[in-house]
């Protein structure tokens, strides 16, 4: 430490001294244990917020914020207990009412908050083949889940969505823009994005992500051809920014990286199960390092080729 800090140091009350070098420990504390000190909520632009999800709570989705003139839009309604930490964060940042959630597809890591959000006033919005899967899969997707313990649902229901939306909808006060377009099938058949043209700031929910535990690639309607085509599709947009579903932001760079990671799998797959081999040979023999973080789970890896196996041709 410089001489000249450390006499201003020093010139402090003991408490306040003691306060302030215990600062640093507890940072160190904090990432020996490789876990932040509390959730990642970042500002992206004004009025634009995102929130990285935590997976070693059961809340490994991400969930952003849009600050209209006079109300909020949430992107991924999240879980229950993850969204009930998440509404205090969006207080935080604005006082004017949360008036719509947007589900980017059925899955319970961004659906499961639902009636949480209604709750609060929140009219739960997403495309209508995902409001339709949420009245299938997602249905039988809560009932599987345990209903004791420190996650469990019993004091939360299953809403459905209110709006149900085809190809297109978009929510503009004249001030501010935001678009949701349907990009499924893909991860699921209901995949849809939002897309915040002026601020170029791109919502994937899973089409993309951005850690290295993998995607789930198993949903039994995922469309992984239509997928890589959704991902490159999405290149050519105007963006600065990518919000995962999970992990970390990125850039269209992180598109094209997903879309290569897919489309090879595929390539891969495909010419092993038409060369006769099984799907447990191909787990062994197939080589993704190359995909870096993307490839970086061996067990979701061996999922991967697993899943695609069964729709490869």
């Amino acid at each position: 430490m410089p001489r000249h800090l450390a006499r201003k140091l020093f010139a402090l009350p003991v408490n306040i001294r003691r306060s302030i070098l215990l600062i640093p420990f507890v940072a160190m504390f904090f990432v020996a244990l490789g876990q932040p000190p509390a959730a990642t909520v970042r500002q992206l632009a004004p009025g634009v917020y995102s929130r990285q999800g935590d997976r070693d709570r059961r809340q490994p989705a991400n969930t952003s914020w849009i600050v209209f003139r006079d109300y909020v839009v949430v992107i991924d309604a999240n879980t229950p207990w993850g969204i009930r930490e998440i509404l205090p964060e969006i207080r935080r940042t604005t006082d004017k009412p949360i008036r719509y959630v947007f589900d980017t597809h059925y899955h319970w890591d961004h659906t499961w908050g639902n009636s949480v959000m209604a709750d609060a006033g929140a009219v739960i919005v997403c495309s209508q083949d995902c409001a339709q899967e949420l009245q299938t899969k997602g249905k039988r997707e809560w009932e599987r889940n345990p209903t004791t313990g420190e996650y469990s649902l019993t004091a939360y229901r299953m809403e459905q969505p209110a709006i149900a939306f085809g190809d297109f909808l978009a929510f503009d006060d004249g001030q501010r823009r935001l678009e949701l377009r349907k990009m499924g099938p893909a991860h699921t058949i209901g995949d849809a994005v939002a897309y915040l043209p002026n601020e170029q700031i791109l919502f994937t929910g899973d089409l993309c992500v951005n850690w290295k535990s993998g995607n789930n690639l198993s949903d039994r309607d995922a469309d992984h051809q239509n997928w890589v085509r959704a991902l490159n599709q999405m290149t050519n947009w105007k963006v600065k920014t990518v919000i995962p579903g999970h992990g970390s932001p990125g850039t269209t760079e992180t598109l094209r990286a997903q879309s290569a990671f897919i489309d090879d799998l595929w390539k891969q797959v495909s010419a092993g199960k038409g060369a006769g081999k099984t799907a447990e040979q191909l787990t062994r023999e197939i080589n993704l390092a190359a995909h870096g973080d993307f490839a970086a789970d061996a067990q979701q890896n061996a999922a991967a080729v697993r899943n695609v196996y069964a729709k490869a041709p």
